[in-house]
């Protein structure tokens, strides 16, 4: 199932990423680049990266010029996580391309890559949760409550896992089709905020 193998390199992903645990640390991505592992592998990379900054901007006493520098990177990494979901979906709308879609198909919510980044911010949930429910330092009624959590993020992977092998099969069987929209984000473009294009004049 798909869901098993992505959810296997999130988790390869995100130990190889604790060995060091610093976000200026390069990816060393081990699978090759004509792969869709090697997709999903830099996608929980700039996912793990991602979660640590946004640790490290809510310390209150960082300082204000750095907390702006991070901002900058914080936005950079939310581009480039969209940017990746678009290469993974251009995986799917490839692979399915020879599918006949059936007339009563219907077109789903999310797209597959969508759902497969959900599972990706799920896994690193799981994975801190876990950390938590098992920190030496923390109170037992710490633990206790942070076990409970675990367990709801654990029912939460197996009922979106089931739910990405659904999407696909349906896919694959012309029961649903794909249809991908840019996510056109705006505020990125010089073009499109205002705050931007108002101080290029």
């Amino acid at each position: 199932m798909f869901s098993k193998l992505a959810y296997t390199i999130f988790e390869q992903s995100i130990k190889d990423y604790h060995v060091y645990d610093n976000v200026d640390q390069p990816v060393n991505n081990p699978y090759p680049k004509d792969q869709i592992e090697h997709l999903l592998y830099f996608k929980n990379w700039i996912d793990t990266v991602q979660w640590h900054f946004e640790d490290i901007i809510r310390d209150p006493n960082i300082d204000p010029v750095a907390a702006l520098t991070l901002k900058r990177r914080i936005d950079a990494s939310n581009q480039e996580r969209t940017d990746m979901v678009e290469y993974i979906d251009s995986y799917f709308l490839q692979k399915y391309a020879g599918v006949v879609v059936k007339p009563s198909a219907k077109i789903n919510s999310e797209s597959p890559a969508w759902t497969i980044d959900r599972l990706s911010i799920l896994a690193l949930k799981i994975y801190h949760m876990n950390e938590e429910a098992n920190r030496p330092e923390a109170s037992q009624d710490h633990r206790d409550k942070c076990q409970v959590k675990l367990n709801v993020l654990l029912e939460q992977r197996s009922d979106l896992s089931t739910a990405i092998d659904d999407l696909l099969t349906d896919i694959e069987n012309g029961d649903k089709f794909m249809k991908v929209y840019k996510q056109m984000k705006m505020y990125n473009d010089d073009d499109l905020n205002p705050v931007l294009y108002q101080n290029k004049k």
